[in-house]
């Protein structure tokens, strides 16, 4: 088999495997294998971008740039629904329809309705050729790039499909996705996301496609428009839809009459809580495509559909008390505790009261009546005080001024929300948290070790910091409780084992403020090395890529602290990868060896931080501004017209994303 057959293999057998995890919740390969996979036919593609394909799942990572998003007009307008808040409602809606049409027996299609954004995508001979939002319903923005990223929208369809046609749906975030992202997070002191719903809409217009792709985004869809499409009713629609690759929900029916619609909507208004998405009503539609045409639309929406909305799951109980938590990086969040109350199926003792703010902005008191409500924040959520039950001895809540568990004076920094515990070193919660942030999956994702035997090596002065896990032996760890022979060999060799573990995630274990995964990797790859971030002072750190001064001060204050310090040269003497390995310094070739480049601009083919890696690869320096040793700019769309001056300037070569592919085939 030659290199493109072998590229051709690998690109049919992965978009095979995303259909049956995405589509259809069906996997057929480990997500190990699959990765592995994948890497195969990355690193085939990079070898040769002459067989580049924009529907390669390869490019499913994103990596493309949008500085601006460019407003496009809607082939066909999408219009808003008309709601109903009752079963009289529809009723009369339905009457209103058979005046129009006559005594013709109507059936109807039920859709749960998703709480989303909206989204038209566009196929042309198969292939996805644009994705729009919503916008004002005649035109939206140009989200192209960023939905291509999202695994269950297929980029080529398989089947006997039409030559170019419309489908519409919705972009959702699961609740586990949302509960990770926020998560994540809350662990690197950051303020979580309010809801699925508009963290799904605002991924949507992330310029950095490759952010968006790191989303756990999915996509629904419920409506196909188009010109002599071959089906006859919406329902057959929705059912060609899955056999040409969409997911299309599988909860979707056809109801006989309006009885029938009813049943629909009794049945997820019950179990809605069940879903793994926020749904919040029902959408009623006439199946037949020709009675659809004939009813036509209003000024603002179709008269052959309208939306049935669900009653805000709300209740009202008891605040008995708030409670403060302390996060692994001082943060405080209070908790209100509830007298227990079922809400959306489940009891809920406890909402998020988020910070001091939230507090005062509710005026809420000990035994207040309190409006308990649980919609897209999965959390429960208060959102309201009933004033007439208060009595006059309720007292105004006062924000706690020390920390909870260490009794150190809070502190809250100009323009934040939260208050934080200072006692980095001394305050019991945020030890063990750093401790299981070090262990994590994504960290140095330690195997035999988790957060509950964490916190019972440190309550039993067996750890106080990460490095104190490589002191660890067995005769240490044996009289724990729960603790067995072989439970305590798996914990230390686990422990052992992390001493592989690539620099980037060391860097992300660290548990450093405001470095996440991603911020990890752009250190790592731009320093190299623990020392040489160490040293790098506040200017220095800001002009590497997507390093803020948030981010850079938390840097410098980190490494500051003698106390890290310690730590971290303990660290080395036992060996943990500090610096970037070999493996992962290897280059392709040396064709660009002891050739600069710095790259600019949105590029057609390869993202930027692509290109940057295959002139890594080949022996190159990337450099992030030009100056006289630079021997390359490659130039893309919306290149800065500084950076063009001064490359004019200063007489350097400026070249096309095509002549460094050529250059590299030299």
């Amino acid at each position: 088999m030659d290199v493109l057959q072998k590229i051709k293999s690998l690109r049919e057998e992965l978009n095979l495997h995303n259909y049956n995890y995405y589509v259809l919740d069906n996997p057929t390969i480990s997500d190990y294998d699959f990765d592995v996979k994948l890497s195969e036919l990355q690193g085939l593609e990079q070898k040769h971008p002459e067989y580049f394909d924009e529907n390669s799942p390869t490019q499913r990572v994103g990596g493309t740039i949008t500085k601006n998003f460019e407003t496009v007009k809607h082939d066909y307008r999408m219009y808003s629904l008309d709601n109903s808040y009752s079963k009289d409602d529809l009723l009369d809606w339905e009457n209103r329809i058979q005046k129009v049409l006559g005594d013709v027996p109507l059936e109807y299609i039920c859709e749960l309705k998703y709480d989303g954004a909206s989204i038209s995508i566009t196929y042309e001979n198969g292939r996805l050729v644009r994705a729009v939002t919503r916008g004002d319903g005649f035109q939206g923005d140009d989200v192209t790039n960023n939905v291509k990223t999202i695994k269950a929208v297929p980029i080529k369809l398989k089947g006997d499909f039409p030559e170019k046609f419309d489908i519409r749906g919705e972009i959702i975030l699961p609740f586990a996705g949302f509960e990770k992202m926020n998560q994540d997070l809350i662990e690197i002191g950051e303020t979580p996301y309010s809801n699925p719903r508009n963290t799904a809409s605002g991924s949507l217009k992330l310029q950095d496609s490759a952010e968006v792709a790191k989303r756990p985004l999915d996509c629904l869809l419920y409506s196909l428009i188009g010109n002599n499409l071959s089906f006859q009713s919406h329902f057959d629609g929705l059912e060609k839809a899955r056999l040409w690759g969409f997911k299309v929900p599988k909860q979707s029916h056809l109801a006989k009459n309006m009885n029938e619609v009813f049943d629909f909507i009794n049945l997820w208004d019950k179990n809605r809580h069940t879903l793994p998405y926020e749904t919040d009503g029902v959408v009623v539609k006439v199946n037949d495509l020709h009675l659809q045409d004939e009813l036509g639309y209003t000024a603002k929406s179709p008269r052959w559909a309208i939306a049935y909305k669900f009653k805000s799951e709300q209740v009202f109980t008891q605040l008995n008390s708030i409670s403060y938590q302390v996060g692994r990086t001082g943060s405080i969040t209070p908790v209100a505790n509830l007298e227990p109350v079922q809400l959306a199926g489940t009891v809920v003792k406890r909402a998020s009261l988020h910070n001091a703010d939230q507090i005062e902005k509710l005026d809420i008191r000990i035994n207040d009546t309190v409006f308990v409500e649980k919609g897209g924040e999965i959390i429960p959520k208060i959102i309201g005080v009933d004033l007439e039950k208060r009595l006059s001895n309720f007292e105004r809540t006062i924000y706690i001024t020390h920390c909870p568990e260490c009794q150190t004076e809070l502190k809250r920094k100009e323009g934040e929300a939260n208050h934080y515990c200072p006692n980095f070193y001394g305050c019991p919660p945020q030890i063990i948290g750093r401790i299981q942030h070090y262990i994590s999956r994504k960290a140095m994702d330690i195997e035999g070790l988790g957060g509950e035997t964490v916190a019972l090596l440190y309550n039993n002065g067996l750890v106080k910091n990460y490095a104190d896990l490589y002191d660890l032996s067995v005769e240490q760890i044996l009289p724990l409780e729960r603790m067995a022979q072989k439970s305590a060999e798996n914990l230390v060799q686990g422990v052992q084992n992390s001493k592989n573990i690539p620099f980037e995630n060391v860097l992300f274990a660290l548990g450093i403020r405001y470095v996440g995964e991603t911020v990890a990797k752009k250190l790592a790859k731009h320093y190299k090395n623990i020392d040489a971030i160490a040293n790098a002072n506040l200017l220095e750190l800001v002009m590497v890529d997507e390093i803020g001064d948030k981010i850079a001060q938390s840097v410098v204050e980190f490494f500051d602290n003698q106390e890290n310090i310690s730590i971290l040269e303990r660290l080395k003497s036992n060996g943990i990868q500090l610096e970037v390995s070999e493996d992962n310094n290897s280059v392709v070739s040396d064709k660009l060896s002891g050739k600069i480049f710095v790259v600019s601009g949105v590029f057609a083919i390869y993202s930027r931080e692509e290109l940057k890696k295959a002139i890594e690869d080949n022996g190159g320096k990337v450099g992030s501004s030009i100056s006289t040793k630079t021997n390359y700019v490659i130039a893309g769309d919306n290149m800065g017209p500084a950076k063009l001056e001064k490359a004019n300037q200063l007489k350097v070569s400026i070249i096309s994303e095509n002549d460094f592919i050529e250059m590299l085939k030299l």
